[in-house]
Parts: structure tokens; sequence; C-alpha cells
């Protein structure tokens, strides 16, 4: 019996998710505005992943950037001391 009372208080509740997952225009209970809302959701999350691919983007080309200049660096370095240079090392400045 008391399972009986407990399906018969659910049984609104589950009609009641049904009404507001329904995207179809066609079926009873359509509801335009949950579909904008869904629609301007997808569409900021496609805005910030971009943001988010542009970011990591960046970053990306700023670490390369950096790795090449102490590349570059340490091969004048290595070069400088090299027997038979006849340049004196840069004096370097600390950028951090």
């Amino acid at each position: 019996m008391k399972w009986l009372i407990v399906c018969v208080a659910l049984l609104p509740l589950g009609s009641m998710a049904k009404v507001i997952n329904n995207t179809d225009p066609n079926q009873p209970g359509y509801n335009p505005s949950s579909q904008r809302m869904q629609s301007q959701m997808q569409t900021q999350q496609t805005q910030q992943q971009r943001k988010l691919q542009q970011d990591q983007q960046q970053q990306s080309q700023q670490l390369q950037r950096k790795v090449q200049e102490q590349r570059d660096s340490a091969s004048q370095r290595v070069l400088q001391t090299q027997p038979g240079a006849t340049t004196a090392p840069p004096v370097q400045q600390n950028n951090n």
C-alpha cells in the first residue's frame, strides 16, 4: 500500500520533467523560452571554448619565443667564449 502512495506522489514529478526537457515544437509542452536559453548557453560555451583556445595559442607562442630567445642567448655565449673570439661578452640585463 505504501509503495502505491509513493508512486502516485512521484507521478506528477515525472510528467513535469518531460515538459521541461521537451524541445520538439510539435509536442505539447514545448517551451520556446527554454529552447532560446539552451541556444544561448550553447553559444556562450562555444565562445568560451574559442577564447580558451586563443589564450592557449598565445601562451604557447609566448613560450616558444622565450625558449628561442634563451637558445639564441646561450648560442651567443658559447660562441663568445670560444678560443679566438674577438669580441667581449655582452653585459646581460636581468629582465625578471
